[in-house]
């Protein structure tokens, strides 16, 4: 939670129309930690434990009302006051629910506000309340039906795979409204490291520059020196093949990257925003810039949904790229590029300070100790001095991003982006996602589980020419050019993640969510020889408020499916070879197609045992688009 100023907090809960229990902390009380970076910018990291536990499969309702910890005999302001569209209709309160075991659940990645498109975390909001005006709050299995807009029960969990937000591709209109708010709250400035580069001494003198907008990669010189730092941070800005992001405004600043997760989470702050453009624009940028508002503005309508479901559902998050910068952690080189230069690492270490306050501490607060939370103060409160540099260090070392829920079944979130296995042959080629070690750690976490809810924010099993493109770009020297990140793009890497599955005391089910790729899909994967089991679904939702270009996604995917059909010879020269992939397609979609292409949000349902009995998509206006198993396409990679 985010206030204007340090607060007590008044937390009730109500489980099951019961016995009201309540809670009031004041910062530095246990729960309850105050981070504070700015004026009128202070973060409430709630952390709260029941004696008695609160009960499972059992509707929770619950408020939070805030008191000035200045004026400690004032009034208390509860939500009705400051966010009074928080709950749903028919309801007079927010709620939860704490699932026994997970029956459904809901998913996705890559939400890029100025993407033209829907939002799937509106439609997830608005899936919620369908079920609440059903009173369909059960949490139980649910029958198989035959229309395929039944709806589920109330959803476990939300998953979010990765790019949450894009660090590295920010529109014109949003950088501008950033600008306002780190204004308003009064967030400090903050000296910037290699500043001496480019004849910026600080934030501020960022901000005011003239191209601080649409042109933030002209600010380091053309010098030779400065070719590898421009291509690592900027690089996006000539990706012809995957992607048309730009990161001519990729944030640069702590202040910049706090108030862009304010601003795509929260309606509060957008009714004292002036979109007008700033001065200064070119042609071409004051005609993008409005291309860019339009999408904006039908952006921000959606915040209150958002904000609406982020406050019903236990929401688990983990990064990928975006969330940071461009194709973080590539190569070797990247690596060696990236951290051996202030400005990069100062820029690469101001988006991990961010995704920990606003998405890595909630994950598993534990994971994040009270020595590290001191340093994380200290660095907020006086950013570009040695306590904010000393966090940075401390983050790119940090080795606990990953983590676990103890559902059922356990929900195992790995960090494909900071344990990476670099490759030893040459420094440009890519890394694997995970090093022989965190893929040990892996095996070993997941040994004797009967199922299991992998989140890996890159698919495990991909679409195979898309991952063929990716190495041949490798080979001739330009990963960068095509985001070539698979699992199976390192030869190690992809070995070991494999062998996980064949581990004699792997789970007998897994099911793998990931996203990144922007278009979604689903296969079935079994094991050649395996008497019985592991089943793998690989279950891909992607993006939340992005999408691939169509007419690219249309010739690959049909292209796909003749150069990978069942009876194929390429289908011996892929790493997977020895298992069975079984493809799904996309219900409603034309002939031939495996990929479907649109903002949504993945919805899972699941049995008793962790199979997963019904996989859909929700798109534009609650439409479901379910997946169709086609056992007579099945390959063996």
């Amino acid at each position: 939670m985010v206030v204007r100023e340090p607060v007590r907090l008044r937390i009730q809960v109500r489980p099951d129309m019961g016995a009201l229990r309540e809670q009031v902390l004041a910062p530095g009380e246990p729960g309850y930690r105050l981070l504070s970076a700015g004026t009128h910018l202070h973060y409430a990291l709630i952390d709260l434990q029941f004696d008695p536990c609160l009960p499972t499969d059992a509707w929770i309702d619950y408020t939070v009302a805030l008191q000035a910890l200045t004026d400690t005999d004032g009034p208390w302001t509860d939500w009705t006051q400051w966010a009074p569209e928080l709950c749903y209709p028919g309801k007079s309160s927010p709620g939860f629910v704490l699932p026994s075991r997970v029956h459904s659940l809901l998913h996705g990645s890559c939400r890029k506000p100025h993407h033209a498109g829907a939002d799937g975390l509106v439609e997830a909001d608005r899936l919620l309340k369908r079920l609440m005006a059903q009173d369909a709050l059960d949490v139980g299995p649910c029958p198989a039906a035959d229309a395929p807009d039944d709806l589920p029960h109330w959803p476990s969990a939300l998953v979010l795979t990765g790019d949450q937000v894009y660090a590295d591709d920010v529109a014109g209109p949003m950088l501008h409204a950033i600008h306002q708010v780190i204004a308003r709250l009064g967030l400090p400035d903050e000296p910037l490291a290699g500043g001496d580069m480019f004849g910026l001494d600080s934030a501020q003198a960022l901000y005011r520059h003239p191209a601080g907008f649409y042109r933030r990669e002209t600010l380091l010189p053309r010098q030779a020196r400065n070719a590898a730092l421009i291509e690592v941070l900027f690089g996006g800005v000539e990706k012809p093949v995957f992607t048309t992001d730009s990161a001519h405004n990729h944030l640069i600043t702590l202040g910049e990257v706090l108030a862009m997760y304010l601003l795509v989470w929260s309606p509060a702050l957008w009714p004292l925003i002036n979109l007008d453009p700033p001065a200064g624009l070119d042609a071409a940028s004051a005609a993008l810039y409005q291309t860019e508002r339009a999408a904006l503005e039908d952006f921000v309508v959606g915040l209150p949904a958002v904000r609406r479901l982020f406050a019903h559902l236990p929401t688990a998050m983990i990064f990928d790229d975006h969330d940071i910068t461009d194709d973080w952690n590539l190569s070797r080189e990247w690596e060696e590029v990236a951290y051996g230069h202030p400005f990069s690492r100062r820029v690469i270490g101001n988006a991990l300070v961010g995704y920990l306050i606003n998405q890595g501490w909630g994950n598993a607060p534990d994971a994040f100790g009270a020595a590290l939370m001191e340093q994380v103060q200290a660095g907020v409160h006086a950013p570009g001095h040695e306590a904010h540099n000393g966090l940075i260090d401390g983050l790119l070392n940090f080795g606990r991003w990953h983590y676990t829920w103890p559902t059922q079944p356990p929900l195992v979130v790995i960090d494909s982006r900071t344990h990476r296995w670099r490759s030893e042959s040459a420094a440009r080629k890519p890394s694997g996602l995970m090093d022989w070690e965190a893929l040990t750690d892996l095996q070993q976490a997941l040994k004797g589980l009967p199922a299991v809810l992998l989140v890996s924010s890159a698919p495990i099993f991909g679409v195979k020419l898309i991952e063929a493109i990716q190495r041949a770009f490798t080979w001739l020297g330009h990963p960068l050019m095509v985001d070539a990140e698979n699992w199976m793009a390192h030869p190690g890497a992809g070995h070991a993640m494999l062998n996980v599955f064949r581990h004699p005391k792997t789970p007998q089910h897994f099911v793998v969510l990931s996203g990144d790729v922007h278009y979604s899909f689903v296969y079935d994967v079994e094991l050649r020889g395996q008497v019985r089991g592991p089943d793998i679904w690989q279950i891909c939702s992607s993006g939340l408020r992005n999408a691939f270009p169509p007419r690219l996604l249309d010739v690959l995917d049909l292209a796909n499916r003749w150069l990978y059909a069942p009876r194929s010879p390429l289908n011996w020269f892929t790493r997977r070879r020895s298992m069975q992939v079984i493809p799904r397609k996309p219900e409603g979609t034309a002939h031939g197609r495996r990929l479907l292409n649109g903002s949504g949000v993945g919805l899972v349902e699941l049995d008793a045992q962790g199979v997963p009995w019904r996989i859909r998509q929700i798109l534009r206006e609650g439409r479901f688009v379910g997946f169709s198993r086609r056992d007579t396409e099945s390959r063996w990679d």
